[in-house]
């Protein structure tokens, strides 16, 4: 598919910075996604600059690893876990979140444009309560058999694990070839993501978005044993 507003591939830098500027409009956002790039700003002020690393990293849909402790979590129904609930409220939970006290690159502007794409039915979130309130969520772009999961939060330990345990399972039972997660850390690493190259990277977006894949719903926090042992 061809890049409407970015420069080709082959002109991308080893650094990752593919652009600077634009805006979030819908157009912008799904043609950067569709081909691998991100916006990443540092602050709400300066020029908006685009992002596709070098390595990249995924978790993959078959190798999501499930410690003991989230196994216990997920067998007690500890979480209520529901779908597209309330979008605007996990935005802000990730903006926010631990270890976000002293900035975020989830700006105003970028929460209103997700939120503007989430209404266009291109973004999703999952959500995990507790007591009745939310405890933390996750969310992401979905484009045909590929989710690009942004960012996921907790107020009550374990909730975004749980969070993203659903969605792998969800994603897999979908028909989702793809869960992009941007950049490996050691604590993704322990979930089971892995690195790959750019150019690997690009070649399974551009099969993944074209499967006829749609999101869907979840809701329940019902737990079969099989989905443990077979995520």
């Amino acid at each position: 598919m061809t890049l409407q507003f970015f420069p080709p591939d082959d002109q991308w830098p080893s650094d990752g910075l593919i652009a600077v500027g634009g805006d979030l409009s819908p157009a912008l956002l799904l043609d950067a996604y569709r081909h691998g790039i991100f916006p990443w700003p540092s602050d709400e002020e300066g020029p908006l600059p685009w992002f596709s690393p070098d390595p990249r990293a995924i978790l993959p849909l078959d190798g999501f690893r499930i410690s003991r402790r989230l196994r216990r979590t997920l067998r007690s129904r500890k979480f209520e876990v529901t779908s597209d609930q309330t979008f605007e409220a996990v935005l802000a939970g990730c903006a926010k979140g631990t270890g976000r006290e002293g900035g975020t690159w989830i700006t105003d502007e970028m929460q209103t444009a997700y939120a503007a794409m989430h209404r266009l039915e291109h973004t999703h979130c999952v959500e995990t309560w507790h007591d009745g309130k939310l405890a933390g969520g996750i969310y992401g772009i979905a484009i045909g058999g590929l989710f690009s999961a942004e960012s996921m939060f907790y107020r009550v330990r374990d909730a975004s694990k749980v969070a993203l345990a659903h969605l792998v399972r969800h994603l897999n039972q979908r028909g989702y070839t793809m869960l992009d997660i941007q950049q490996w850390t050691p604590h993704t690493g322990r979930l089971g993501a892995i690195e790959i190259t750019r150019d690997d990277y690009l070649s399974r977006v551009a099969t993944a978005i074209e499967l006829p894949v749609t999101f869907g719903a979840i809701s329940g926090n019902e737990w079969p044993e099989d989905s443990i042992a077979n995520l």
